[in-house]
């Protein structure tokens, strides 16, 4: 279990638990949460909305039975030039099937190594999503509105901190 052993945490508590219930959180219907590490007001709410949609006691705190009821909260990885897997193969064919009227620059192969061609994809997906377009595909780039990356690539590739 993906969320196994995380401690409880509720409003005012902050750190990696908080980004990873955060996380969690916004793999449910709730996209729109940040991940700050910081168990603020939304978080809370986030975490009562779930609750009470997974059958549970509406506490807004993230306890034993919320974190086995949650999706997987680890991080994606950090993609970057150089990278190589399945993870990179996943971004490419999001990039490549994405690309046709939105960004139009494509990885130009989904081979599993991210190059230059993979970047520049990267660099075309940041700008048009409104990010700062430094190639990196790190937790704004994979979860940027509209479109989430982490969905459409595929959370099996989150990686346990």
């Amino acid at each position: 279990m993906a969320n196994e052993g995380q401690p409880t945490v509720g409003p005012g508590a902050g750190g990696e638990a908080v980004s990873q219930a955060q996380r969690a959180l916004r793999r449910t219907p709730d996209t729109t949460l940040a991940v700050d590490g910081k168990f603020g007001p939304k978080t809370e709410a986030a975490t009562k909305a779930f609750q009470t949609a997974a059958g549970l006691p509406a506490t807004g705190v993230v306890d034993a039975a919320t974190w086995k009821a949650l999706p997987d909260g680890n991080p994606m990885p950090t993609l970057r030039n150089g990278s190589e897997g399945d993870a990179v193969r996943s971004l490419q064919q999001v990039l490549t099937l994405g690309a046709a009227g939105l960004w139009e620059t494509t990885p130009q192969g989904t081979d599993g190594h991210f190059g230059k061609n993979t970047e520049a994809a990267v660099r075309a997906f940041q700008s048009w999503a409104g990010l700062e377009a430094d190639g990196v595909v790190g937790q704004q780039t994979w979860t940027a509105p509209p479109l989430a990356l982490e969905f459409v690539t595929g959370l099996q590739h989150t990686v346990a901190e």
